[in-house]
């Protein structure tokens, strides 16, 4: 482990990157790359990259990555029960870790659990492209970004350096979340990356003992904004306690409970994100 910290070793200075071209921007061995991202934090962004994820790999048989882009506020290694320290090949790039058959990437993987991450915009940057591009990913069919909330520097520049496929985007029903959905999307159409679709997270919550639905955050509210922006709802996933008990024991429910409700709304979600980008390379 003696060059493990080596890919590291130059976080602390600025660096001005050249306009490369579509080509240069791939990651090689990697066929797609889409981004989840949200308007603010909160709503479930990492908890839907994570189940987004495992649902690609093993209801849909892909080869699926993902890159835990949130520096942060990491969460991917616990959402995904790895507490290991990456490996570093030959090439001095690091070997990305794999569980429940996807392979994983986070900032969390190289820094103590409870280590705040206090760095200026290069260095989170440098980090990004880093983790995205001195990684040994291998032959990956998608490589799902769990991108940082918001609409600044770091969720343009990873926008602007990855060749992203499209970008799915996570809100909750109330008004206060879709406002900052909606940036999120116009943020995306800026850098001409294809919006694959709103998900309402949260969506309403299922009495366990009379089955009512209860609508906490609102009813509708993603699905009349997609319709106003003219984007596809592609999921409306229910508060559930399985969620929450499934991302703390690092057991995402889509492995915990396959044949669940919610597991199905995420394998729904999953097999929409794969048409849609086969709709996109064909148009």
């Amino acid at each position: 482990m003696k060059g493990f910290w080596r890919p590291f070793a130059r976080l602390g200075g600025a660096r001005s990157y050249s306009v490369l071209s579509n080509d240069q921007l791939r990651i090689n061995g990697v066929k797609d790359v889409i981004a989840v991202a949200s308007g603010k934090g909160g709503v479930g962004k990492s908890t839907t990259a994570v189940n987004l994820a495992v649902a690609l790999a093993n209801k849909c048989g892909l080869k699926v990555g993902v890159l835990d882009a949130d520096v942060y506020g990491p969460s991917v290694p616990t959402m995904m029960n790895i507490h290991q320290k990456p490996e570093v090949n030959n090439d001095m790039k690091m070997i990305p870790i794999e569980n429940y058959g996807v392979k994983c990437m986070s900032m969390g993987f190289l820094v103590d659990k409870d280590a705040p991450i206090v760095w200026r915009g290069p260095m989170v940057m440098s980090a990004l492209q880093k983790m995205s591009r001195e990684v040994a990913w291998g032959v990956l069919d998608i490589l799902v970004v769990d991108m940082p909330p918001g609409t600044g520097d770091a969720q343009l520049t990873m926008s602007q350096k990855l060749q992203l496929s499209g970008a799915l985007i996570v809100s909750t029903p109330q008004d206060v979340a879709l406002i900052d959905a909606r940036r999120g999307v116009r943020m995306f159409s800026k850098v001409q990356v294809p919006i694959l679709g709103l998900i309402e997270n949260m969506s309403y919550f299922k009495c366990p003992h009379c089955g009512e639905p209860s609508f906490i955050f609102g009813a509708g509210g993603a699905r009349k904004t997609a319709a106003e922006m003219g984007l596809q709802l592609v999921g409306e996933i229910p508060i559930e306690l399985d969620i929450r008990k499934g991302c703390d024991k690092g057991m995402p429910i889509v492995v915990s409970a396959p044949d669940s409700a919610v597991s199905k709304a995420y394998h729904d979600v999953a097999q929409t994100v794969v048409m849609r980008l086969e709709d996109l390379a064909k148009a």
